[in-house]
């Protein structure tokens, strides 16, 4: 088991940002860049904070991400963008482009974007959050590389597609839905095998369909194209629900890839050393053009309190909320967060290649 070691906050907001800037991006996209990364570690989302560090910057040298992509709207109404990412990091698009959403739900109620030709976000929830903060329903999903097996399917053909929704509350902490349409993503299984662990049988298939316990062997086998894979979110079968996770996951593909006209199912991260063409799709909802928003927030805080009080099954001690656990995890680690001995050392000898000296 690795061990944990709490670096400040800030030193590692210069330090990751310091890579970026050396790989080429400018000074804001890689503080943006650098941003969601560590707000996913705060969160205790290990599996897609720093630890992607050295995905980003080898993604860089090998062409395949550009560092100073400047994003294209390509069309535009008063409640929708159609926008080209033109092969730049997925984090700062995403959030200029949302930041631009935000502006058109205030003004005109609702708004939407489909971003194509674009790269790895990081976690959905970052920019659902983004509304949160301007009291909007937050939406955002995205595609990904195709890891999950269709139901009763052999193949990997879809992404793990996550789907994220935030509301906003008044006194409890707010709601956020930040979830894969997998059983689980990607970055849990890197997260087993650093740690040497074993994943659950019901997890990941092999290359003939049938469960496996070895995480280094999944992500050999779609990464080369083998065959098996991550499950769709309810497992193997219909029986366990199986066909409900596959059938967000095309969701997501039909709002994300479909809709921009950009890549899809297989076709995300289609020709290895080629950009990977991912695409997302965002949206914000201005409560007061339904109810006033405090009758949406107390009635929200309502909701939430009569499922906490709630009784418990035996045994338990609590019921939670979604991103509820990961609000009070950020708030325990504003100034320092807990990074493994394993990332540590990774980021490390990715900064070391890039010249940045290390102040961790």
């Amino acid at each position: 088991m690795p061990n944990f070691k709490k670096i400040k906050v800030k030193n590692l907001e210069k330090f990751v940002t310091e890579c970026f800037v050396k790989s080429g991006m400018s000074e804001e996209d890689a503080k943006i860049t650098a941003d969601v990364l560590i707000s996913s570690d705060k969160r205790g989302i290990a599996s897609h904070g720093v630890a992607r560090l050295k995905r980003y910057t080898d993604g860089i040298k090998k062409g395949v991400m550009k560092p100073k992509a400047n994003f294209e709207i390509l069309k535009e109404t008063n409640n929708t963008l159609l926008v080209s990412g033109n092969d730049g990091l997925g984090q700062p698009v995403t959030y200029k482009v949302m930041k631009l959403v935000i502006e058109k739900a205030k003004k005109n109620n609702v708004a939407f974007a489909a971003i194509r030709n674009s790269n790895h976000y990081g976690i959905a929830g970052y920019y659902s959050m983004m509304a949160l903060r301007e009291n909007l329903i937050g939406i955002s999903m995205t595609n990904s590389f195709p890891l999950v097996v269709p139901t009763y399917g052999k193949n990997a053909l879809l992404g793990t597609n996550p789907i994220s929704v935030a509301a906003p509350s008044n006194k409890e902490i707010p709601f956020l839905l930040d979830m894969a349409t997998s059983t689980v993503p990607r970055g849990k299984l890197e997260v087993y095998d650093r740690q040497g662990k074993k994943i659950p049988d019901f997890w990941a298939t092999d290359t003939t369909g049938h469960p496996t316990d070895d995480p280094g062997l999944v992500l050999n086998n779609v990464k080369n194209k083998l065959g098996g894979g991550l499950l769709p979110l309810g497992g193997a079968t219909e029986e366990t629900g199986g066909h409900k996770g596959y059938g967000l996951a095309m969701i997501v593909e039909i709002l994300t890839g479909i809709l921009s006209g950009g890549a899809f199912g297989p076709f995300v991260y289609g020709k290895p050393n080629e950009p990977a063409n991912v695409c997302h799709f965002l949206g914000a909802i201005n409560i007061e053009a339904f109810i006033p928003l405090d009758e949406f927030k107390n009635a929200l805080d309502s909701l939430i309190s009569i499922l906490h009080n709630s009784e418990k099954a035996e045994g338990q001690q609590k019921i939670s909320i979604h991103g509820e656990k990961e609000f009070k995890r950020e708030n325990e680690q504003k100034e320092f967060v807990e990074i493994s001995d394993i990332v540590l050392a990774n980021i490390l000898e990715v900064g070391k290649s890039l010249g940045v000296n290390s102040k961790l």
